[in-house]
């Protein structure tokens, strides 16, 4: 009965959760972006549902890379890990021990900013070798220069986001750990259980603010997409992804999206995604409310450039240590 029990509990969850998260990206656009923008926006269906079904049914491409098949497996390998780390906030699976531990939850999430820098880095797109620089014509002015891609470049800010950028998330994670003194998410959540929320908390208060920011950061929305950034022909490492590997794109951001706001209930709420617990009634608002909060500051923020980027990054890395300090007190 048990075993019966936690497998209606794990797969439940998950079904349940993907399910919602194929809504998210809708209502992001539909409720929040389309309203400030004063038009009517499309359908919430559109964004998460309708546009990964018409990806798959698209004609499927090799792309230009030394390695087609591995980099066409990128946004599913992404979406993998990003179920993986469902699966692990998820109480029945805590058994598991470390791997239901804050140390595995940070290595899940820098496999998945890891994917980026492949994309781009496997990437010879099409637009680049047509178009190469310098001209490779016989006779052309120097030849020895050598030639540069545009994914090249958003491996390399996939790298400066991975290296410096992630700082926030990571560190409010651990605004928990320091709370409770304790790496596992069992703990963490038993001692809220006991102690109450630490969201109701200055540690909590500040913590959240920081990892906002750092969920804004790993979803690489506005003012925060230097992975996309517009000179370089807007998609950045996604450019060359069509037919059903860009429909996969479009799942793994909807389903991250559902993820971290579920990580954050988890540890800052001390409410886990169970669907079997009427308190997932919670992680169900905390992951609405999220993407809209994000639509709105997109919406009103400027677009960073790298001088902005990381002085604001630095800023709320410094918050993020004040709040563990806090919590330490």
């Amino acid at each position: 009965m048990d075993l019966t029990y936690s497998l209606i509990a794990v797969i439940g969850t998950l079904v349940v959760s993907f399910m919602v998260s194929l809504f998210l990206p809708g209502i992001e656009r539909k409720f929040i972006h389309a309203r400030i923008q004063q038009r009517v926006g499309p359908p919430i269906t559109s964004p998460g549902i309708m546009a990964p079904i018409k990806f798959f049914f698209k004609q499927t491409i090799n792309p230009e890379s030394p390695m087609p098949r591995l980099y066409n497996a990128l946004p599913l390998i992404s979406l993998i890990v990003v179920i993986i780390l469902l699966l692990f906030l998820i109480p029945q699976m805590y058994f598991l021990g470390a791997l239901a531990s804050i140390i595995a939850i940070v290595g899940f999430l820098k496999v998945e900013e890891v994917m980026y820098m492949f994309m781009g880095s496997l990437s010879k797109s099409v637009l680049s070798v047509r178009m190469p620089f310098p001209d490779m014509a016989k006779g052309a002015k120097h030849p020895e220069t050598p030639r540069s891609f545009v994914e090249e470049l958003s491996s390399l800010r996939a790298f400066r986001l991975i290296a410096f950028g992630s700082f926030p998330i990571y560190i409010a994670l651990f605004v928990s750990v320091a709370k409770t003194g304790s790496l596992y998410l069992s703990d963490i959540i038993a001692y809220q259980q006991i102690h109450g929320p630490i969201l109701f908390s200055l540690a909590g208060v500040m913590g959240a603010v920081v990892f906002f920011i750092g969920y804004m950061i790993l979803l690489n929305e506005y003012p925060f997409s230097i992975l996309k950034a517009k000179p370089d022909v807007i998609e950045g490492p996604y450019l060359e992804y069509a037919s059903k590997y860009r429909a996969y794109v479009y799942l793994t951001r909807g389903f991250l999206m559902f993820v971290l706001a579920t990580l954050f209930a988890t540890l800052f709420l001390g409410i886990a995604p169970n669907i079997m617990n009427i308190n997932f009634i919670i992680t169900l608002i905390v992951a609405l409310l999220f993407p809209m909060i994000m639509a709105v500051m997109s919406a009103f923020s400027p677009v960073f450039t790298y001088k902005q980027f990381y002085p604001t990054v630095a800023a709320v890395s410094i918050l993020g240590v004040l709040a563990i300090v806090a919590a330490l007190l």
